[in-house]
């Protein structure tokens, strides 16, 4: 019996080594294929780019996982504590593996063998961070027993607040949210030091199954998991009993955020900025560097400047009439879950989506669409209103412009139309007036003149209808607004704003043997002028006679160092604006003269910065000496030094001025702009009015924007620079300067004032009702003969054909029309 005992003790010492040498055999073969574990020292994830308006407040983010960063110190007890509850309430304690925790979940897996009910697991934290940040998800052996090892040695390596900074750092919370940052972000819309006990348990239920526990799709088993995880937290110690109770009362609260962009009307230009950011840095820095990017707009300047530019969109549009409905529903059952489906404009929340339900001739009884949630359930709630025969009468004429006319809202609209309205006052009220997106589109830049930053960008009537940047993208044709670069290379190159001009018809003969005939508008024009007269009243024949006379070769110069074209072609059409530029660029230039001559380059990107805080771009270039001494010894004070390049003469920038004020006065926008300033600016209109432009400045604020439809076509006899863009820079530049103090422009030291005759040029006599007080730089003044630049030619040179668009040809070669 003894030699039996010993014989099977050998046996099992021998069965014992033999297994220990081909565990340890494995574990070694294993250990060989480990990843190297030091990467996490060096652990950088995707993390979100944040762009930032110039208040600092939250334009866009960016991000294929939207993930912040931060570090353990700033993550609240409260947060680590519901997460130790819910996934590893010993992590503190154990070495890596929590033996206790996985001889617990093998007894009641094998109790629940049979019962149908989930695997318990027993992974630690640690473990979590080995196969999230090392191994793959594959449920095998081999990888549990390697996630094993890596959790042993990456405790011996780490401290316990890394590996949990780690963890909450990488998990997945749903809804593109990683980390617990941005889960708070996206779910709450609050940073993490403001979770409630609810609102942090929920959270920490996530990871193990956020599809089980979407809060829109199976609120049910989220609340339930919310309160197993405080009853934990309870049970912990982490929370008092009465506070666990409390907490369990409240409902998910989860608000679904799912872009952090809190800056309204800011589309166009966040899209501006994410563009020039891939192109300065690449997809990878956008979407996973982590920057920090703060822009130079004014969110109050933006939601003018698109008010704006939509009010005069709008009232042009309406005054073609009405284009139809949206779409067509049935209203017999249900209409809401069909009218639900509706896609609207999400960036003019104040325009609903609404179906006609009855028709008569007093109005339109209507029903607005109604709520969906994160989930996609439609409201049983149905929102009645009505629309007045009054507040839809410019619709009674049709989008033809054949000057049919409805005679009420019964010959516009009947059941089942889809349609947008805006509520009258008081939504309460159920008063709606009937709107539509309109087919005419444009741009607008609002620009401080002194930095170059934009301040405001609006790319067309809403970027839900259409994401073309018309400000940026768009390539349209500056009519007479490019007219004052004309006449700033006349006045640096010897000539006054008194100078004369000949005003009369003149033919041009091409190289292919064509005639180019530029008019005037309406073809008014004849005798003489001033070049002040020619730039007011945006003379097309006193222009082009004046960049002859001066060559087209110094025009394009001028064209090319104000930055309106690259290469601007040499040809004559240009000088009355047949080339093709962007308003941003148009803007530009007219901030050169607006601040005295200096050479700006416009930005909507004010700074940015990586992950950790290092700056990487600075669009502010100027020097301050002595801005950072470690004390103060009686010294003078810092001093900026303005290193901007002076491209052109401060006194011919301040004559240009002087001649855009005389537009504003009584030129082409004569009583369209009403300013408690001093404002200068020139209008623009191509040909067959194609494109409607006005470009202006007080001495702080430079404003630019077109009016056009996207394929160019006439906007209608009549639709000038003055009458549709003008106004739109009124209304914008009355709100942006209602605060401001009146300004004036400065005159440089230098120059005289002289009255000259408003038709000759030459000197008035006192008291002369003719008579104009003009601007002079030194060693000029009021003409002492009568000289008409441009009499007596019989023909111009000969001209090339343009090489440009379609539309910069027809300029040239339609010997009809012109730029105006």
């Amino acid at each position: 019996m003894v030699k039996l005992i010993g014989y099977f003790f050998g046996l099992g010492c021998i069965l014992f080594l033999g297994v220990a040498a081909a565990g340890a055999i494995y574990l070694s073969i294993v250990s060989k294929e480990l990843p190297d574990y030091e990467v996490l020292a060096h652990y950088a994830p995707p993390v979100t780019t944040r762009v930032h308006a110039g208040n600092g407040a939250l334009m866009a983010e960016y991000a294929h996982e939207r993930r912040l960063f931060i570090p353990i110190q700033a993550i609240p007890d409260r947060v680590k504590a519901a997460f130790l509850s819910a996934e590893d309430k010993n992590f503190y304690n154990h070495p890596g593996v929590d033996l206790s925790g996985l001889a617990r979940a093998v007894i009641v897996n094998a109790q629940n063998i049979g019962s149908g009910r989930r695997p318990v697991g027993a992974s630690t934290i640690t473990q979590q961070v080995a196969k999230n940040f090392l191994l793959s998800a594959d449920q095998t052996f081999d990888r549990k027993v390697k996630e094993a090892i890596l959790s042993f040695r990456i405790e011996q390596a780490y401290s316990k607040d890394k590996i949990l900074e780690l963890y909450l750092n990488e998990i997945y919370f749903g809804l593109n949210a990683y980390g617990i940052a941005g889960a708070a972000l996206t779910y709450f819309d609050k940073p993490v030091t403001d979770l409630t006990i609810a609102e942090t348990a929920y959270l920490a239920s996530l990871p193990k199954g956020p599809s089980n526990y979407n809060p829109f799709r199976h609120a049910d088993a989220a609340i339930a998991r919310r309160n197993w995880v405080i009853d934990r937290m309870v049970e912990n110690g982490y929370v008092s009993q009465a506070d666990g109770e409390d907490a369990k009362k409240q409902p998910l609260g989860v608000t679904g955020k799912r872009s952090g962009g809190s800056v309204f009307a800011s589309e166009f230009f966040s899209e501006e900025v994410r563009r020039q950011i891939i192109d300065k840095y690449g997809d990878k820095a956008l979407y996973e560097g982590g920057l920090s990017v703060r822009t130079s707009l004014d969110p109050q300047l933006q939601i003018e400047a698109r008010k704006a530019l939509q009010d005069g969109l709008v009232s042009y549009d309406e005054r073609r009439g009405f284009h139809g409905p949206i779409k067509q529903i049935s209203t017999a059952q249900d209409w809401g879950q069909e009218l639900a489906k509706v896609a609207s404009l999400a960036d003019v929340p104040e325009w609903h989506i609404a179906v006609v339900l009855a028709a008569s001739d007093q109005g339109v009884d209507i029903g607005l669409q109604p709520d969906v949630d994160g989930g996609g359930k439609v409201s049983t709630d149905r929102k009645r209103g009505t629309i007045a025969a009054a507040d839809m009468r410019w619709a009674f004429r049709s989008s033809e412009g054949d000057h049919k006319t409805a005679k009420s809202p019964t010959g516009v609209l009947s059941a089942g139309d889809v349609v947008y309205v805006e509520p009258i006052g008081d939504e309460a009220s159920g008063n709606y007036r009937l709107r539509q997106p309109p087919k005419v589109q444009g741009g607008l830049v609002a620009m401080d003149p002194h930095t170059g930053r934009v301040l405001a960008m609006v790319g067309g009537f809403a970027y839900g209808q259409s994401e073309f940047n018309r400000a940026t993208q768009a390539m349209r044709q500056p009519g007479s607004s490019f007219k004052p670069f004309v006449y700033a290379a006349a006045m640096d190159n010897g000539y006054t704003p008194a100078s004369v001009i000949l005003d009369d018809p003149i033919e041009i003969q091409m190289s292919n043997g064509q005639v180019w005939k530029p008019q005037n508008y309406e073809g008014e024009g004849g005798g003489a002028n001033t070049l002040r007269f020619a730039i007011e009243h945006s003379r097309n024949l006193m222009t082009v006679r004046l960049a002859n006379d001066m060559g087209m070769n110094l025009v394009a110069e001028y064209a090319d160092r104000f930055g309106i074209y690259d290469h601007m072609l040499p040809v004559l059409a240009m000088s009355i604006g047949a080339g093709e530029t962007t308003v941003l660029r148009m803007v530009s230039a007219y901030s050169v003269l607006a601040n005295g001559g200096k050479q700006i380059k416009p930005t909507l990107i004010d700074r940015i910065q990586d992950r950790y805080g290092k700056t990487i771009f600075r669009h502010e270039e100027r020097v301050c000496d002595n801005c950072n001494v470690q004390d103060w010894q009686n010294q003078e004070e810092p001093n900026i030094v303005d290193n901007r390049e002076q491209v052109l003469d401060p006194m011919t920038a301040y004559q240009v001025t002087s001649m855009m004020q005389g537009v504003i006065i009584r030129g082409t926008a004569a009583g369209k702009i009403k300013l408690n300033t001093e404002v200068a600016g020139k209008t623009g209109t191509t040909n067959d009015e194609k494109d409607a432009w006005f470009v202006g400045y007080t001495p702080s604020l430079v404003a630019g924007m077109y009016v056009g439809f996207d394929s160019p076509a006439t906007l209608g006899r009549g639709a000038t620079g003055g009458s549709i863009a003008a106004p739109i820079f009124n209304e914008f530049m009355q709100a942006a300067t209602k605060d401001e103090a009146p300004e004036k422009f400065v005159v440089p030291t230098g120059m005289t004032m002289a009255a000259v005759d408003r038709k000759t040029g030459m000197a008035a006599q006192p008291g002369d009702p003719n008579s104009i007080v003009e601007v002079f730089k030194p060693g000029t003044g009021p003409a002492t003969s009568y000289s008409v630049i441009g009499g007596g030619e019989a023909q111009l040179a000969p001209e090339e054909i343009l090489k440009t668009s379609p539309q910069a040809n027809q300029a040239v070669t339609s010997g009809a029309g012109g730029l105006y």
